[in-house]
């Protein structure tokens, strides 16, 4: 399995988001429940946008600096 953010997908699953983090589970669900990271449900998935992830990442690294 690859780390790097997939660039074929436009909505990644929560395991997806894990890997590309390495994160666990839980850390990644309590980011979308506090609102840090946006996610989208389609019935009964979870799903977090590529670009939201890009942005997250993105403010996580102007906070850093």
């Amino acid at each position: 399995m690859s780390s790097a953010l997939p660039t074929t997908h436009r909505a990644l699953t929560v395991p997806e988001v894990m890997e590309a983090l390495h994160l666990s589970r839980f850390k990644v669900y309590d980011l979308i429940r506090s609102r840090e990271l946006k996610s989208i449900t389609i019935g009964r998935c979870r799903r977090v946008p590529a670009e939201a992830l890009r942005t997250f990442i993105d403010n996580q690294l102007e906070e850093a600096a």
